[in-house]
């Protein structure tokens, strides 16, 4: 297994790593985390903490795996795979758990993760016919406020909740829109090769 893989197959770790710490019911068992207060009425607990940090490392490894695998020319099918599949389990789970938990609106995961599906199943059909499907500055640009923004939720939207700034909201709010308009981007650019089978 290569450099690129192994970075790829940490990611998928440790984002299993932080989905547990955000589902697990630690009050259940009898476990107290620690709750730090900051200024007047921002609360941080310490698994919200500790998952943070690992979702920030897992996603500077999004990085640079793929840059280490192009510039080495180390790109494989199995590394391709497994990249597409760390890449959900961790966006796509903590976009559903912070919904779930209430620390981010419904609408958002359901949106973000309904375009993934869409764009996913466009550049199969593409590929498929032999074309393969680039990925979009807006897309890129989507999945960098997706990041940051989700990054400032782990941490109470600390230190811009402190002036009443609501970045993390708004951030993904932004990433919301653009995973909208890329994804019909994707859709106008390939749906020639929908067409061709009518």
């Amino acid at each position: 297994m290569n450099l690129p893989n192994k970075i790829t197959m940490i990611r998928i770790v440790l984002a299993i790593i932080v989905l547990v710490l955000l589902m697990f019911p630690f009050g259940a068992v009898g476990l107290d985390v620690p709750i730090y207060k900051i200024g007047t009425n921002v609360t941080l607990s310490l698994n919200y903490i500790i998952a943070g940090i690992l979702f920030i490392v897992a996603s500077v490894t999004d990085f640079l795996d793929g840059n280490i695998a192009r510039k080495n020319n180390l790109v494989t099918d199995f590394g391709k795979v497994m990249d597409a599949i760390a890449d959900k389990v961790l966006v796509n789970g903590v976009l559903m758990i912070m919904a779930y938990n209430g620390n981010i609106p419904l609408i958002i995961p359901v949106v973000i993760i309904t375009r993934d599906t869409v764009v996913d199943s466009i550049k199969m059909v593409a590929g498929k016919k032999g074309n393969v499907v680039a990925a979009s500055i807006w897309g890129k640009l989507k999945t960098i406020c997706m990041m940051v923004g989700l990054s400032l939720v782990f941490f109470s939207n600390i230190p811009f909740e402190l002036i009443g700034l609501r970045l993390d909201y708004i951030l993904l709010i932004i990433a919301t829109i653009l995973s909208i308009y890329s994804g019909i981007q994707y859709f106008v650019v390939n749906k020639k090769y929908f067409l061709e089978d009518k």
